[in-house]
C-alpha cells in the first residue's frame, strides 16, 4: 500500500479522495491555488502546498510545479480525481518515469480511448455496438459533406479529443454541416488544442446511460452497474441516478456484462466509465469511455455499498479485485445526485461571486453532499462554477426523488444565482417522473414557477 498520495486536483474531489486515504490510513497531500487556499479539503490532508496563482495553467495543469510538489513531499503516488490532468497520458508517464505511481488506468488507455476515432474503431473490432461514423475528417467540405451522406443526415460533429459536450454540434442537411463542421473545430482548437473532428450519426432523444468498471493489473474486470445521466442541459450532466428508469432490468445487465467482457479482454486495468446511448428502437451504441473516476462515482457506492475511490487506490497498488470486492455485488434501491452550480437558473451563465450565506442540507447516511467551499469563500472564475453534490438514496425511485427534492429546497445560498430552481423543477416534472426522460428533455423547461425562484 501506498504510504503517501498526493491529490492533484482541488474542491470537492480533492476532499473526497483525502477522506478516503485519511481512512485508509494512508497519508494525504493536498495542493491548492492562490484562490483555493481557505478551501476546506486543504485542512483536511496531511500537509498542504501552495501550487501558484488561480489560473489553471499556472496551479492545477502546472506540471513542472506538481512535480516539484511530488519531490517536495516524497509522495509515492498521485491520484488525479477527474478533469485537469485526469485523462493526461502524458503527465502519468512523466510521474512514473519519477517512480511514483499515477492512481488510474495505464497511460494506453488513457492515450486509446481519449481519441474517439480509435476509441470507436477499437470497440467496434470487440464487439461493442455502435452508431456509424466517419474516421477523421481532413479534406474539404465537399468530402465532408460526401462523408456525411454515407453516414445519413442527421449528424453529429464532434472534436477527436476533449469531453464534456463541448464541440459537440447537430447538422440536418448539407448546408447546416458546413457551419457545424466549423463551429466545431473551432471549439475543438479552443478549448482542447486540438481541431481534429469526426462525423457521427446522430441518434435523436437518446437516453445516456454509463457503466461503470473497475478493473486490476492481473487483467480481471468487474461492473458495478449503470448510470443513468439523461437529464442535461447544453450536453452537460445535470442529474444522475442509478437504477435507470423504465429499462428492464436484464438488458441492462446484459450491456453492463458485455462491457466488461470487452474491456477485461484489453487488459484494461483500473477505473473506467463506458458510456452508451440508448436510442428510441431500444438500441444502444457505444459513445466513449471515460478513463477515469467520474463526477457522478457516489451514485453507485450508493446503490452498491462499495467504495469507488478506495477501490481504485487498492487497484493501483496492486491488488486484486477478488481482494477488495464482494464476490457478488449487489444493486440496492435507487440513489440520484444532483449537480448545484453556481448559475443563473434562466440560462446556465455563471455566477460567480462571494458566497455571503453558504449553508448545505445536513448530510445522513442516506444523503450524501460533496462539497468544496464554505460560507464566506468566492466561487472564482477560474474554474467550474459547480458548488456542490448532493446524493439521495431510497428503497424507491420516488423515495429518492422527493428527498432530494427535499434537501435541495433547504440548500442555503446567497450571494450567487444558483441552478437549484431549475433542479427542482426538472424533480417535479412529470415526464421525468414516469421515467420519460431523454438528453433533450430539458430544451423545453423554462423555469417559470415562482415555487422554485427563491
Amino acid at each position: 500500500m501506498f504510504k503517501k498520495v498526493l491529490v492533484a486536483n482541488r474542491g470537492a474531489v480533492a476532499g473526497r479522495v483525502i477522506r478516503a486515504l485519511n481512512e485508509m490510513g494512508v497519508a494525504s497531500v493536498a495542493v491548492y491555488s492562490e484562490a483555493d487556499a481557505g478551501a476546506p479539503y486543504v485542512k483536511l490532508a496531511t500537509e498542504s502546498y501552495y501550487l501558484g496563482a488561480g489560473p489553471v495553467q499556472e496551479s492545477y495543469l502546472n506540471q513542472d510545479k506538481l512535480l516539484e510538489v511530488i519531490a517536495r513531499s516524497a509522495a509515492d503516488a498521485v491520484h488525479p480525481g477527474y478533469g485537469f490532468l485526469s485523462e493526461n497520458a502524458d503527465f502519468a508517464r512523466i510521474i512514473a518515469d519519477c517512480g511514483v505511481c499515477f492512481i488510474g488506468p495505464s497511460p494506453e488507455w488513457i492515450d486509446l480511448m481519449g481519441d474517439k476515432v480509435q476509441a470507436r474503431q477499437f470497440m467496434k473490432e470487440a464487439g461493442m455496438p455502435l452508431a456509424n461514423g466517419s474516421g477523421l475528417l481532413h479534406g474539404s467540405n465537399e468530402e465532408m459533406v460526401e462523408a456525411a451522406q454515407k453516414v445519413g443526415f442527421p449528424v453529429l460533429v464532434k472534436p477527436s479529443g476533449g469531453g464534456g459536450g463541448i464541440g459537440m454540434v447537430p447538422a440536418h442537411d448539407e448546408e447546416e454541416l458546413v457551419a457545424a463542421i466549423e463551429r466545431s473545430r473551432n471549439l475543438a482548437s479552443r478549448n482542447f488544442s486540438n481541431p481534429k473532428i469526426f462525423i457521427e450519426k446522430l441518434i435523436e432523444k437518446p437516453r445516456h446511460i454509463e457503466f461503470q468498471m473497475l478493473g486490476d493489473k492481473n487483467g480481471a474486470v468487474r461492473h458495478l452497474f449503470e448510470r443513468d445521466c439523461s437529464v442535461q442541459r447544453r450536453h452537460q450532466k445535470v442529474l444522475e441516478e442509478s437504477p435507470a428508469p423504465a429499462v428492464a432490468r436484464d438488458v441492462l445487465d446484459a450491456v453492463a456484462e458485455k462491457a466488461a467482457e470487452v474491456i477485461s479482454t484489453m487488459g484494461y486495468d483500473n477505473i473506467g466509465t463506458v458510456e452508451m446511448l440508448l436510442g428510441a428502437d431500444g438500441n444502444f451504441s457505444f459513445l466513449e469511455m471515460n478513463t477515469r473516476l467520474q463526477v457522478e462515482h457516489a451514485v453507485t457506492e450508493m446503490v452498491t455499498g462499495i467504495d469507488l475511490v478506495k477501490s481504485q487506490i487498492l487497484s493501483a497498488s496492486g491488488s486484486s479485485l477478488e481482494e477488495f470486492l464482494p464476490d457478488k455485488i449487489e444493486h440496492k434501491g435507487h440513489a440520484i445526485e444532483a449537480r448545484v452550480y453556481a448559475e443563473n437558473p434562466k440560462n446556465f451563465i455563471p455566477s460567480p461571486g462571494p458566497l455571503t450565506v453558504y449553508r448545505p442540507p445536513k448530510p445522513a447516511a442516506d444523503l450524501r453532499v460533496e462539497t468544496g467551499f464554505c460560507e464566506g469563500m468566492s466561487v472564482s472564475t477560474f474554474y467550474d462554477p459547480m458548488l456542490a453534490k448532493v446524493i439521495a438514496w431510497a428503497p424507491t425511485r420516488e423515495a429518492a426523488v422527493g428527498k432530494l427534492s427535499a434537501a435541495l429546497e433547504s440548500f442555503e445560498i446567497e450571494g450567487v444565482k444558483n441552478n437549484i430552481p431549475f433542479v427542482l423543477q426538472v424533480l417535479n416534472n412529470e415526464d421525468f417522473l414516469s421515467g420519460n426522460i431523454d438528453t433533450t428533455m430539458t430544451d423545453k423547461l423554462k423555469v417559470k414557477n415562482r415555487k422554485y425562484l427563491k
